[in-house]
């Protein structure tokens, strides 16, 4: 089997961000890699995009991606992602990342990387084999960095008035296919906590990007008016957590209070 490696490549168009290069003999073979910086955060997930091109006579059949060392060659144990055979990727990549596009026949290699932890940042190679042609290329390299978790969740209250049954939502930040979040919701100044029910829902946008949330139904009172309500989203893989907090206004009527002497005789005049 015969590697090609882009020791030297040549830019055809595209942005400079984002732009093809060919191998600098075999023109035919080139590939599409956003070499800068990817910044993501530890929870959420990571895209690296990338596309390919190969003569018609190169059927790709299997696509691996790697987390290499800087200035060192990617080896078998950097697997992180290996499309023919799942039980060469690294344990702590396992069932981490997904190709948005699985025909390898589109060339297309992008690659999600689901529930981050700051230990992901580093460099990513990837490397398509050809079993009908007996070559195989390997890319340029991506940078990943992951940062500690800054993105809020969305809270969103309707209207409240007493009496009245409402569902108040709380949205987890990004639309990761990873491990669902847990959601935790708490009170501050509302003495004991309402009566309340609590239900998760996970939306699948597409099979990679899903919308994680938290519903709270209750019924409004006039205790909770001016109370806080915080919803935490907490990511167990990377032990990340986020919160974000509403001050809750609930509309409602005050029982009416008389006020003067309300005892008159007969024939008198009441003064309310």
């Amino acid at each position: 089997l015969v590697t090609l490696f882009w020791a030297r490549t040549d830019a055809v168009g595209g942005s400079t961000q984002s732009e093809w290069k060919c191998h600098e003999k075999l023109t035919e073979y080139c590939l599409q890699l956003r070499e800068r910086e990817i910044t993501a955060e530890a929870g959420l997930c990571a895209v690296i995009h990338c596309s390919f091109k190969t003569p018609q006579s190169f059927i790709p059949s299997s696509l691996v991606w790697f987390k290499c060392e800087p200035g060192q060659k990617c080896s078998a144990s950097d697997i992180i992602f290996h499309s023919k055979n799942p039980n060469k990727i690294q344990p702590h990549f396992s069932g981490r990342v997904l190709l948005l596009e699985p025909d390898l026949t589109q060339r297309k290699c992008s690659i999600i990387i689901n529930d981050l932890q700051l230990s992901d940042s580093g460099t990513y190679q990837f490397r398509v084999n050809s079993n009908n042609s007996g070559l195989s290329f390997s890319s340029s390299r991506a940078t990943v960095s992951v940062k500690a978790l800054q993105q809020k969740p969305t809270v969103q209250t309707p209207a409240l008035t007493e009496g009245q049954h409402s569902a108040l939502t709380c949205t987890a930040p990004g639309l990761c296919s990873g491990s669902e979040p847990t959601f935790t919701w708490t009170w501050r100044g509302a003495g004991d906590a309402p009566p309340n029910v609590t239900t998760a829902t996970t939306d699948r946008l597409t099979p990679v990007n899903h919308r994680h949330s938290s519903t709270l139904e209750l019924t409004a009172s006039a205790e909770l008016h001016g109370a806080e309500l915080s919803c935490t989203v907490s990511y167990k893989p990377s032990s990340s957590s986020t919160q974000d907090s509403v001050r809750i206004n609930v509309t409602y009527m005050r029982d009416p209070v008389i006020f003067g002497d309300t005892v008159v005789k007969e024939g008198g005049a009441l003064n309310l």
